[in-house]
């Protein structure tokens, strides 16, 4: 470990973990339960981490290895990313490198020589790389620190990112049964802890769980109308010059997605599987590099993103369940500062999820996990109360209202929906429950149209009984009648409304239905000024941000010349407090978090001539 051991031994005594926290990561305190993370696996235990996005989970695995003999394994999933991440520890000074299918025969063996001869702190490698003969008996030459088995949520068959290859990776306690195991993953509700520990033979680990709130972030949901009119609203309204995510349910809509936004005047990258894998990595590449582009991407996208500055991640399309959108609004605001979770969601988004499903290949116990999951989903999307409180109370944590989601900035209306949606399902009835939504609702709304004449529903005692209210409203009430399961889609009998035992009471009088007011779309007020590209809403004083933004223009240039993406130089939060601080030597510099020994040796003059030069 040569330099890092000379620094720790040359600090002022004290835990040697907090030490490297502050000297190599240059922070200045554990947060939550990391030091007891910390101290757990650099003394040889087993850990099942949960800890939400941004949390600092990698630093629960980075400095045990760095305190224990040997070279830490990190198994990874992303391969396109682990350059990424090596480079970020290159900057602290952390000896790192990766193994994958990337790297030439020759660049293997050199790597493999540093494993070997104990010359790395960390290495990464991809969980089919390290299931291969050669690399398990390069490991089984080696000493190994410990193993760190990153985005375990994998492991679960169950779950909403499944990985075969992950299931083998109980071959590492089976093997190695004497090397320390931590798994980390930011979403996993209990049944997916259980099926982590037992599938990675993790039975005997300590299991540490972190509040899943991330309070930084406001959800919000609206009724959805023209989802890329209202997602371009959103933007220039709320996000105009910042990074984001928007994600899509199909290729076809994140490409259309992205070419609809550049045309819009906002820079925008597709991503998804179909994409050859050069122009996918090189979008993704893009994206973690400057700093006010948008990515349109599918599911494909995001898992392993350390980009801090993304202030906002927008769903075109309803997710499959709280734990994939969870995962997915947790890449925005890592960096702690405020961002946004918006969606447009709509009717067709539950007919087209409920068809996944009955349409899905999958056996009936686990479509009926699937089934159980959208529920929750819709849950969440229709609940008359706090957001928030909906979301970690799915992952068994209770809340209090935030302030901060949509539902409590701006309560919904509810009201008594039983007569409404008696006639609803009346009509649905009526019809011998042989049409789709739109013709029922012309039914209720008394449409006089040559579809109604010539099935005679214009002689049914259900035409026009529901005339004082818009489509938009029905479609409002329809949704909310297949999300409490009054009604289900028949994708084989052309999109038909069916009515489920469970309409029976509703129908006969014996239970109420209380529903959310449907809300006419608003369009995003813009702001009066334009932002400059990157600003954050932040309490710098007009000569601090003049700071800020030089220091930006500074980095930009740095990372260039080193070839990282800008926030591996140094985050925005970093930035700010150096703008607010206006450090006139090193040793000021030195108490700035997130500037490291090995940052400020780097760095250090440079960023105090920069402030010098403009006083």
């Amino acid at each position: 470990m040569g330099g890092l051991n000379a620094v720790v031994s040359e600090s002022s005594g004290g835990d040697r973990a907090l030490d490297l926290l502050q000297t190599v990561f240059g922070y200045p305190s554990f947060r939550g339960h990391q030091a007891e993370i910390v101290r757990h696996i650099a003394h040889g235990g087993d850990a099942l981490v949960l800890m939400p996005t941004g949390g600092g989970k990698s630093l629960c695995y980075q400095i045990p290895a760095l305190l224990r003999d040997g070279v830490g394994v990190v198994i990874s999933p992303l391969i396109a990313l682990m350059q990424d991440q090596v480079d970020a520890l290159a900057e602290v000074g952390v000896r790192a490198a990766f193994l994958n299918s990337t790297q030439t025969y020759e660049e293997a063996a050199r790597i493999e020589r540093r494993v070997r001869s104990g010359d790395l702190d960390l290495v990464y490698v991809a969980p089919e790389r390290l299931m291969t003969p050669r690399c398990l008996d390069l490991l089984a030459a080696s000493k190994i620190a410990l193993f760190a088995i990153d985005e375990a949520h994998c492991v679960s068959q169950w779950g909403h990112d499944f990985r075969p290859e992950y299931i083998k990776l109980s071959v590492l306690h089976e093997r190695f049964p004497t090397v320390p195991r931590i798994a980390l993953t930011a979403t996993a509700d209990h049944q997916t802890r259980t099926e982590i520990a037992h599938r990675l033979q993790l039975d005997d680990a300590l299991h540490f769980v972190s509040s899943f709130d991330r309070p930084n972030i406001r959800y919000q949901i609206v009724e959805k109308a023209n989802g890329r009119k209202q997602l371009l609203d959103f933007i220039e309204g709320e996000h105009a010059g910042d990074a984001g995510i928007v994600y899509c349910l199909s290729r076809k809509k994140v490409e259309e997605t992205a070419a609809f936004l550049n045309d819009s005047g906002i820079a925008a990258l597709p991503y998804h599987a179909g994409m050859d894998f050069a122009t996918r990595t090189a979008n993704q590449a893009r994206f973690l590099r400057e700093e006010s582009i948008v990515m349109v991407a599918t599911i494909a996208f995001g898992m392993g993103i350390d980009k801090p500055d993304v202030r906002f991640v927008a769903h075109l399309d309803l997710p499959k369940s709280i734990e994939g959108y969870y995962q997915e609004t947790g890449r925005a605001g890592r960096d702690g500062t405020p961002a946004n979770a918006w969606m447009a969601y709509g009717l067709q988004d539950v007919v087209q999820q409920r068809r996944m499903i009955d349409e899905s290949e999958a056996d009936e116990t686990f479509k009926r996990v699937l089934g159980v999951k959208l529920d929750a989903m819709l849950g969440l999307c229709e609940t008359l109360s706090c957001r928030r409180v909906r979301l970690l109370e799915y992952f068994g944590q209770p809340a209090t209202p935030c302030g901060n989601c949509d539902t409590c900035l701006t309560p919904p209306v509810s009201f008594d929906g039983t007569v409404p949606m008696q006639k609803l399902l009346s009509a649905i009835y009526r019809v011998d429950q042989r049409f789709g939504a739109l013709h029922v609702i012309d039914v209720l709304r008394g449409v006089d149209s040559d579809k109604i004449k010539q099935w005679r529903h214009d002689q049914l005692s259900t035409f026009g009984i529901g005339a004082e209210r818009t489509e938009a409203e029905w479609r409002a009430i329809l949704r909310q009648a297949i999300a409490l399961g009054l009604v289900t889609v028949d994708h084989e009998a052309y999109n038909a409304l069916k009515l489920t035992d469970a309409a029976r009471p509703v129908l006969r009088g014996g239970q109420q239905v209380q529903l959310r007011q449907y809300q006419k779309p608003v369009k995003q007020k813009r702001p009066s000024s334009s932002k400059p590209k990157g600003y954050v809403e932040s309490d710098l004083s007009d000569a601090e941000q003049v700071v800020f933004d030089r220091l930006r223009w500074w980095r930009v240039e740095t990372a260039r010349k080193h070839n990282v993406p800008a926030y591996v130089i140094f985050h925005d939060a970093t930035m700010r407090e150096i703008a607010k601080a206006r450090p006139g030597s090193l040793n000021d510099l030195r108490g700035v978090t997130g500037v490291g020994e090995k940052k400020l040796e780097t760095y250090g003059e440079e960023i105090i001539a920069l402030i010098e030069a403009m006083r």
